[in-house]
């Protein structure tokens, strides 16, 4: 499937000028079919992302996996490289990864390694993905390694949608809690307000606290959603500064639960990342610095450098991570046991989904106990101004009789 759009400027046998556009291989190939249709190229140039109609697309984590696993199989078969990348780039839904794909055969067949390739969209393919195609190439066991980093991509996709489904019905909750409580405060509450003015009567403390409240929040409210943003976007701006966001992701592993929660999952990600490299072959030093590019907390990643260093010097790997004192003990207890047996790798993988079952537990459990608490959260706020507005006109009701 052909997927470059170019746009052209060609003579016509009448001598005329003709625009217009065409999707083919290469601007040779353009230059092919506009001949085959009778006209005479003056100019073709290949249309800009975004110019073929529409905007330009991300791909997405599912793309990739459906790429690998797709020239997975195809390597297994014995497919030449330039041919499989042809076959997917035609079998591939994804108009993006079409685009990427026909690039990555284009340098191919240019003469470039397919980890060279792959290393012009570091946006896509991690460093982790580029060297173990590298070594794949380099070993000519590129359909071996290939199994493995798809099962990678497969257990980390599982991971965060796991995340991410245990996470939406809390948020849903909260929202629906908040927003009820301010349409409340904003559209209810005050007509209460009228009624005791015309009334005359002296409010109980508790409905003049609420309509206090209320009022500041027909006055003020926006300062408030105002707060909320620059929380948020200050909170991001920490991490522009590296002093910063070290101390706000020490401060994020000081936390109960949380900082448990984030330990666990970073080491899972370190632990899947270089058992993957160092299961493809990769030297151990060379593995480390890869892996911990992809661990997101600086505080943790600090002690990865200094592993780096230990390991360097002669130290084993697992006395280097006890040497931390910062890693799960199950981590660098198993990696001794992996490095006497000499299965570090398989040993390091299987940890990771064992830090990762116990990361899903954890959410399981958190998220069992704060769906009670946010609806009887909800039940507190709008039963109790309910209530204490519905008293007050009762108090209000007595009086006067």
């Amino acid at each position: 499937m052909s997927t470059l759009h170019f746009k052209y400027q060609a003579y016509d046998s009448t001598g005329k000028i003709q625009s217009g556009q065409l999707n083919a291989d290469s601007e040779r190939e353009a230059v092919r079919i506009l001949q085959g249709r009778k006209l005479v190229p003056v100019r073709v140039l290949q249309a800009r992302a975004g110019e073929s109609g529409g905007r330009r697309k991300k791909i997405r984590h599912s793309d990739l996996l459906d790429f690998t696993n797709g020239l997975c199989t195809l390597t297994e078969a014995r497919v030449p490289i330039d041919k499989a990348l042809k076959l997917l780039e035609g079998i591939t839904e994804s108009s993006a990864m079409q685009n990427l794909v026909m690039k990555l055969r284009r340098e191919v067949k240019e003469g470039k390694s397919l980890a060279e390739a792959m290393e012009a969209r570091p946006d896509v393919f991690s460093r982790m993905y580029i060297n173990i195609v590298r070594a794949g190439e380099e070993g000519g066991i590129l359909h071996q390694l290939l199994p493995g980093l798809a099962e990678f991509l497969e257990s980390s996709a599982r991971n965060r949608q796991a995340v991410i489904n245990a996470m939406i019905y809390p948020i849903v909750l909260l929202a629906v809690g908040v927003i009820s409580v301010f349409l409340l405060l904003v559209f209810v509450v005050p007509q209460f307000a009228a009624m005791f003015e015309d009334a005359g009567t002296e409010i109980p403390p508790s409905a003049r606290f609420l309509l206090g409240v209320s009022s500041f929040m027909q006055s003020y409210g926006y300062l408030l959603v105002l707060l909320v943003v620059g929380l948020v976007a200050g909170w991001k701006y920490l991490d522009r500064e590296p002093a910063n966001k070290l101390r706000k992701d020490q401060f994020l592993l000081t936390l109960p639960l949380l900082g448990t929660l984030i330990l666990y999952r970073e080491s899972a990600v370190f632990a899947r990342t270089l058992g993957a490299l160092l299961g493809a072959g990769i030297p151990l030093i060379r593995a480390l610095r890869i892996s911990r590019e992809v661990v997101q907390n600086t505080e943790i990643t600090r002690h990865l450098v200094q592993v780096e260093e230990d390991v360097r010097g002669g130290s084993g790997l697992g006395i280097s991570l006890e040497k931390t004192r910062c890693f799960p003990t199950l981590l660098h207890q198993l990696v001794t046991v992996g490095e006497e047996s000499g299965r570090t790798a398989a040993i390091l993988i299987k940890t990771a989904t064992t830090f990762d079952n116990s990361v899903r537990n954890q959410m399981a459990r958190m998220v069992s106990a704060l769906q009670p608490a946010l609806i009887i959260f909800l039940a507190i706020a709008v039963g109790g101004i309910t209530i204490t507005m519905l008293s007050a006109v009762f108090s209000m009701n007595a009086v006067e009789f």
